[in-house]
């Protein structure tokens, strides 16, 4: 029995969505008396089978098992802080099934594992103004998971529906800070120094963040590391923080200054990855 395609993208397409690492098990070689078609696929999750088999018992039992360690493996590189750490290739495993499985039914089955896993690179943008609308339209179609925080729902519902990107309604975006993952890219474009400096603090004080970029001028830039530097933060520390972010590049329009944050974000991202890359 083959699958429906249309089924297989839904269940996949609905995974993706919530952020869950799966392997798409595909039967690419039945030999013998194997009791499924070419062609017939499961999706294996780390809790076991989610949706349809490639053949029932010690068969697929052993399919379970190998994607599951796949997504282990994968699942030790989802802290960093780039998008191509910790890549599981796809893989083809053929078994024999008197040998290897102990079915009397013989024959053999060639299976393909393939692994769909969160793209790795966290960005978090603060902000949903024209300047946010267009950075996240932007750096949504990179290979990267984008979480975008404001506490105007009539400005976060204007951010682009990707499904990479979260829209969160925030009414204090600094305390949404504590939640991302290490490694995260941080940019901040709220309404002005006075909502930018509270997420920057909380941002500081993790201690863990891959990027701080904040938008603004030269004349900010220094109001807002006086104030950080009062706070109590080293001054090593606080200028680090790429404020104006971007590139020198372009003009002042959004779609502009969205390229010049893209790039800038690009050359920090590749700065950081290994050199065998």
């Amino acid at each position: 029995m083959t699958c429906s395609m249309r089924d297989y993208l839904q269940h996949a397409s609905a995974l993706s969505e919530r952020g869950v690492v799966f392997v798409t098990v595909t039967l690419i070689e039945p030999e013998g008396h194997v009791p499924q078609d070419i062609g017939a696929k499961a999706i294996i999750t780390a809790a076991g089978l989610a949706w349809g088999t490639v053949g029932g018992g010690r068969l697929e039992a052993r399919a379970i098992v190998h994607a599951q360690e796949m997504i282990a493996r994968a699942e030790t590189g989802l802290g960093s802080s780039h998008s191509h750490a910790q890549s599981i290739p796809p893989e083809i495993v053929r078994y024999e099934l008197q040998r290897d499985l102990n079915m009397v039914c013989g024959g053999a089955a060639t299976f393909f594992y393939e692994i769909s896993t969160l793209p790795r690179w966290n960005i978090a943008v603060f902000g949903a103004g024209h300047v946010a609308q267009a950075t996240v339209s932007l750096l949504s179609t990179f290979d990267c998971s984008l979480s975008c925080f404001d506490p105007r729902e009539e400005w976060i519902s204007r951010i682009v529906v990707r499904p990479n990107v979260r829209k969160v309604l925030a009414a204090e975006p600094a305390h949404a800070v504590a939640v991302l993952p290490a490694g995260t890219f941080f940019l901040c474009m709220s309404q002005g120094h006075a909502t930018d400096l509270p997420i920057v603090r909380e941002i500081l004080r993790r201690g863990d963040a891959a990027f701080v970029g904040v938008i603004g001028s030269e004349p900010k830039a220094r109001t807002l590391r006086s104030a950080l530097v009062k706070d109590g933060f080293a001054k090593d520390v606080v200028a680090r923080i790429r404020c104006p972010v971007g590139l020198p590049i372009g003009s002042n329009s959004p779609a502009e200054i969205a390229v010049s944050i893209g790039a800038q974000l690009l050359q920090e991202r590749d700065a950081a990855a290994p050199q065998s890359r």
